[in-house]
């Protein structure tokens, strides 16, 4: 191997990186707006349809995995159809908040984005692995997720701000490893999967977010 080839490969490396962020991103940003377009779409739907679409939802995301390794084009389409559906199966609570306080989605979304480009940027840029943090993460999302269903049924003091926060702590974990899977993964094919689980921690945030700042975490 020539002095050349090894100054070249760190280059390409870095080039691989940045159009995979690049695609990321840009697929992030569609995922986004089928969400937005299935949400409009479905909002005078009752919650019986929602339950269907968010049916849907998962079994595009389980298709994905698979079409990822076959086809992009097809793994481009799912990613897009679940954005929609998920929209969808989300309208009733983003027409209710929307019509409820407005400012409060956008304040949500201002920390949302400030969220997301934080963590990320430090997930991106941190040369310490974290994919040791993978499964606490998984199994701190797990836990959260039923202290959720409990919080549904029990009235606790405080609950519910102890569920947006723990949850923003998780959703912080998992942005940061997710965009450095983004920095070192360099494979162009994983894009439309990469795009689908950061849109899910945006989501997330989203949501947490929206529980604080409209009083719901009282």
């Amino acid at each position: 191997m020539s002095a050349d080839t090894v100054a070249l490969a760190p280059t390409l490396d870095r080039d691989r990186t940045a159009t995979l962020l690049g695609r990321t991103m840009g697929l992030v940003g569609l995922t986004a707006a089928t969400f937005t377009l299935g949400a409009y779409l479905a909002r005078g739907l009752s919650a019986g349809w929602g339950w269907l679409f968010f049916g849907a939802t998962v079994a595009c995301l389980l298709a994905l995995n698979t079409a990822v390794k076959r086809s992009e084009p097809t793994a481009v389409g799912l990613l897009l159809v679940f954005g929609a559906s998920l929209g969808a199966a989300l309208a009733p609570t983003m027409a209710y908040y929307a019509g409820a306080d407005p400012l409060g989605l956008v304040l949500a979304a201002g920390a949302t984005a400030l969220f997301i480009t934080g963590f990320g940027a430090a997930g991106y840029a941190t040369r310490r692995d974290l994919s040791g943090l993978e499964r606490t993460l998984f199994w701190a999302l797990v836990g959260l997720a039923i202290f959720g269903v409990v919080l549904i049924f029990v009235e606790l003091p405080g609950g519910a701000l102890v569920y947006a926060v723990v949850g923003l702590v998780v959703f912080a974990g998992l942005t940061s490893l997710d965009f450095q899977r983004l920095r070192r993964s360099g494979d162009i094919k994983t894009a439309p999967l990469l795009a689908a689980s950061i849109f899910l921690d945006i989501l997330n945030v989203f949501e947490l977010f929206l529980s604080l700042f409209r009083g719901d975490a009282d």
